[in-house]
Parts: C-alpha cells; sequence; structure tokens
C-alpha cells in the first residue's frame, strides 16, 4: 500500500512538474481582469515570462492593471454581453498573436448578482447572471478558438462548486451548470485538433463576484418587491433566517485564494492538465460528495439548511 501511495504520489509530481516548453513566447488571453481570480492571474503569468492579453470590463481597471505589470501584460476593455465588443475584442487579439496563434484562452468574467430563492427573482434577474456567465462565455470562446486550434492551446473555463451542485437559486448555478455542459462537449470535439479543455470548480471564495452592497440591503430588496400574497407564504422569519444564513456563508468565505490561481495557471501551463480542478476544502469535503450522492440524499442534507415557510406542510 505504501508503494502505491509513493508511486501515485511520483506520478502527480510528474505531472504537475512536466510544464509546456517556451513559455515566454506563448500567448494567453484572459476575460475579466479587473479584479478578483482574472487579476491575479494575469499578474502571475506575466511573473512567468508569458504574454498576458487582458480583458476588463472598465478603464479605470485596465489602467491599473498596466500599471501593476510590465510590458509583456496588454489590455483591451471588453463586455461579454455585447457581440460588437467581443468581436473587437477577438480582432484584437488576433492582431496581437499573429500566425502563432493563441495559447490559452481564459474564460474567467462572471457575475454572482441577483441570487437568492428563485420564486424571489424575475426572468430579467436569471438574464443578467446568465448573459455573463455562460452566454458570454460561449460567444467569446466561438470568436477566438480558430486562434487556440492554430496554436493547438487550452481553453480554461471559470465555472464553480455550484455548477455541480445547486446550493443557491437565481442564475448563478443554472450559469455554472452551462458551463459544465459546454466545457464537456467541446472538449470531446476538440481532442483531435490537440485543444484541451479544463473546468475550474472553486468552492467558496471571497471575491468581488459578490459585489459591494450590503448582503442584507440586497436581500432586502427582493422581499419588498414581493406580492404580499408570496410573502405571507414564506413569513417574515424565512426572510431573516434565509438572510442571516446567507451572511454566515459569506463570511466563512476563504479570502486567501491562491489555490485557484494556481489552479488555473496550471491548468496553462502543464503538458497534462487536469479535465477539472477543485481548489478549496468545502470543494473537495463538501460539494463535490453531495455532487456525487444520490439526489435524494442530497435533497435531504441541503433542505436542511434553508428555513421552513409559513405555509410549509
Amino acid at each position: 500500500m505504501a508503494a502505491l501511495t509513493d508511486l501515485s504520489f511520483m506520478y502527480r509530481w510528474f505531472k504537475n512538474c512536466n510544464l509546456v516548453g517556451n513559455l515566454s513566447e506563448k500567448y494567453v488571453f484572459i476575460t475579466g481582469c479587473d479584479s478578483g481570480f482574472g487579476n491575479l492571474l494575469a499578474k502571475q503569468l506575466v511573473d512567468r515570462g508569458m504574454q498576458v492579453l487582458a480583458a476588463c470590463f472598465t478603464e479605470e481597471g485596465a489602467q491599473k492593471l498596466q500599471q501593476d505589470t510590465s510590458y509583456r501584460l496588454q489590455t483591451t476593455l471588453l463586455d461579454v454581453t455585447k457581440s460588437e465588443s467581443i468581436k473587437a475584442a477577438a480582432q484584437w487579439v488576433r492582431d496581437k498573436v499573429g500566425e502563432q496563434g493563441l495559447w490559452a484562452l481564459v474564460n474567467n468574467a462572471g457575475v454572482g448578482l441577483p441570487s437568492g430563492p428563485n420564486e424571489w427573482l424575475t426572468k430579467e434577474d436569471f438574464v443578467k447572471v446568465i448573459n455573463v456567465n455562460l452566454v458570454g462565455l460561449i460567444e467569446v470562446t466561438l470568436h477566438v478558438l480558430p486562434m487556440v486550434k492554430r496554436a493547438r492551446g487550452r481553453v480554461v473555463n471559470m465555472s464553480s462548486s455550484g455548477g455541480r451542485v445547486a446550493v443557491i437559486g437565481g442564475g448563478y448555478c443554472v450559469s455554472k451548470f452551462g458551463v459544465e455542459a459546454f466545457s464537456d462537449s467541446i472538449r470531446r470535439e476538440l481532442y483531435y485538433f490537440g485543444v484541451k479543455v479544463c473546468i475550474i470548480e472553486p468552492g467558496n471564495y471571497r471575491t468581488a463576484i459578490l459585489g459591494k452592497e450590503n448582503l442584507e440591503s440586497r436581500m432586502r430588496k427582493l422581499w419588498e418587491r414581493l406580492p404580499q400574497e408570496t410573502r405571507d407564504s414564506y413569513g417574515e422569519d424565512y426572510f431573516r433566517i434565509y438572510t442571516d444564513k446567507l451572511k454566515n456563508i459569506m463570511q466563512v468565505a476563504e479570502p486567501r485564494v491562491r489555490d485557484v490561481i494556481n489552479s488555473m495557471e496550471h491548468a496553462i501551463v502543464s503538458r497534462s492538465p487536469r479535465i477539472r480542478y477543485n481548489p478549496g476544502l468545502d470543494a473537495k469535503l463538501l460539494y463535490i460528495p453531495l455532487a456525487k450522492l444520490p439526489t435524494p440524499v442530497t435533497d435531504f442534507i441541503l433542505s436542511r439548511y434553508l428555513p421552513r415557510p409559513a405555509d410549509s406542510v
């Protein structure tokens, strides 16, 4: 048993250390670089000597990132919900990489809000999240893919543990389940082109994706716009307990995101990247096991976390 453990460790060590060559000549295009994972990944890849093409949503974010890094990083503006913006960014990337193609596309841009009980949300709330996290990701990929195929590179898609088990209502988990499906299907299609597709499924980390507005005020707005009949069916206690539990989740979110950034980097620089990365102890010990349990068991465990509504049976 000890010998098998040693062999397994050596195999994983070899795969982690077996890096692609000529990294300084390879281009990486990252979306969502204003802050969070994308921002830190861009800086880490620059430190490694790679050519980084960073897409930011705001001019302020682009300027700040440019100031914090070196000539190896170049920025552009990108709104993944607008086709014209995506086309312009793809052409910009094409002009930068030339005939060598694009080594890696990192679809990192994402939003998490609005989220909450599904009945409290509107179609527009769902669309707002899905357009960024899923539809935008797909459209960026389709425009950039010919350059990735030319380089026989890889696509790295930011999903979530919420893409394996739906732990909250709203468009976030819906969009991440879609990211998983799109990534799985396109990975199989691109296999014979020599292109790899990796999925990052972090646990609960503290990033700007949760927004800057106070959680309680956000939930209060959702609650107060509901019809009185709906509010009566849930009850004020449900609103209070649900909001308190969300606040607790945010408070215990892991602030140290280095494991996520290292997973993204490994997917880009390794000769043998993994199909799925699960940074975070909660991802490994809670969310992934929940996703693999029989559905009634997962439902029972997660339903114990939700408060009981006033009109419960």
